[in-house]
């Protein structure tokens, strides 16, 4: 089939390589002129393991087309992905679908006959109904099917969610959009036959209550954790007992920082927000948000704790600074806020990421990036484990850090209590 994804970003691109990959012939579109030069040039824009080499093989075999060009594009494909951002609004909660709107009018325009219009984007319930309402003359003439199909992809791991999903979930009443979407979908779910037919509104509503479950999940554990490290209990011993109950299920049930990403945050208040247009309260969701935010402070405080509130002129070392390993994305990550706090207390911060430096930190005179971990350790007085890169898992901290009565700030939960004492050094995790 020819496809077409609009959007470049993270969900376009690796779902567009994705799907080229399996044979499809895919126009990548974007107005990023820069950005397109670059893909043309083998240059990947975000980091994601494996996507790199799918992204060569398949352009050189003709099946992916990178352009700025969305008329051509359009004309040519069948179907037709938006893979705009939704980003959350600048005075309230909800989300902003100003990109989507923008994209089905330029689509709208080019539509010569029958195209499938989805939307891969992470849009509230209803933005279908109102994308009906740009394509309005074309549904009528019967050139036009809007369908939902949500992504469900994890940064680090997408494409493995892509190509063996836990399921595939298309939101259409249209019977002929549908089996052609089933045909598309066929290479992966025969794997797993989970294939979700449902309303559009359903398919809309699926990927935002998913996220703010898992986020519940994440805030859960991490308050179990405070408790833990009040009670003297490792929250390890509470995870495993937990997640061995098929009910609940082992996976994010891992206490750590508040959780972050490109999806959670925005969705949990994008939600809230949709269901307030509703006149729903969704008191436990709200909370949620409350308790993570209250983590980001609680994992300082703890910093301070560690170090006896002695934080003036203490060398700190940040081990990972993305909000989560094998990707290197920053959004609403624990370090935007733990740094900047704590460099206004210490004399110096140094931090390494496998992903290089961030710019964000480049306007803090006492924050620096160093290019490797022994570097970034050497002399510290505090070492902060913030991201479980495979990298950090073997240490030898004695020997990199070269220092007597330096501390371990594990917010991982990496290594085991038990054999960093017997190595005698100063440990600490999270809920243990």
């Amino acid at each position: 089939m020819k496809l077409c994804m609009i959007g470049t970003g993270y969900v376009g691109l690796v779902s567009g390589v994705c799907f080229s990959d399996l044979g499809n012939t895919v126009y990548c579109v974007d107005n990023n002129k820069d950005k397109i030069k670059k893909l043309n040039n083998g240059i990947v824009p975000i980091y994601e393991p494996g996507l790199e080499e799918l992204i060569k093989k398949n352009y050189k075999q003709k099946r992916l087309i990178f352009t700025t060009d969305i008329k051509k594009a359009v004309t040519k494909a069948d179907i037709i992905f938006i893979c705009v951002g939704t980003p959350t609004k600048k005075k309230s909660n909800s989300a902003d679908l100003k990109y989507v709107f923008q994209v089905a009018k330029q689509i709208n325009k080019f539509i010569n006959n029958y195209k499938i219009i989805i939307t891969k984007s992470t849009v509230p319930v209803t933005t279908g109904d109102k994308l009906e309402k740009i394509f309005k003359s074309k549904i009528k003439n019967k050139l036009v099917d809007v369908v939902s199909n949500p992504e469900f992809l994890r940064e680090g791991e997408a494409i493995k969610d892509f190509t063996s999903p836990d399921r595939v979930v298309i939101g259409t009443n249209s019977e002929k959009a549908n089996k052609k979407l089933k045909s598309l979908y066929l290479p992966i779910i025969k794997k797993t036959n989970r294939y979700i037919n449902t309303s559009r509104r359903g398919a809309e509503l699926i990927k935002y209550a998913a996220n703010a479950f898992l986020a519940t999940k994440i805030s859960y554990i991490n308050e179990m954790a405070n408790l833990c490290e009040k009670s003297g209990v490792d929250i390890k011993d509470v995870s495993y007992g937990m997640g061995s109950d098929q009910r609940i299920g082992e996976r994010f049930l891992r206490a750590g920082p508040a959780y972050g990403g490109s999806c959670f945050p925005k969705d949990t208040r994008a939600i809230l927000e949709t269901a307030r247009s509703f006149k729903v309260d969704l008191s436990i969701i709200k909370n949620v948000i409350k308790s993570n935010e209250n983590r980001k402070l609680l994992l300082t405080e703890k910093v301070k704790k560690i170090l006896n509130g002695k934080l003036k002129n203490k060398l700190i070392t940040f081990l990972g600074v993305t909000f989560k390993p094998n990707t290197d994305d920053m959004r609403e990550a624990s370090s935007l806020y733990m740094i900047p706090y704590l460099s206004k207390k210490v004399s110096r911060i140094r931090y390494f990421d496998p992903t290089g430096e961030k710019k964000v930190f480049k306007n803090y005179k006492n924050v620096n990036f160093c290019k490797d971990i022994e570097t970034a350790c050497n002399k510290s007085d505090l070492i902060i484990i913030h991201t479980e890169w495979n990298e950090f898992k073997f240490l030898n901290f004695k020997k990199i850090v070269k220092k007597s009565n330096f501390k371990i700030y594990d917010m991982r939960n990496i290594y085991s209590p038990i054999e960093m004492k017997k190595k005698k050094l100063n440990y600490f995790g999270v809920g243990r």
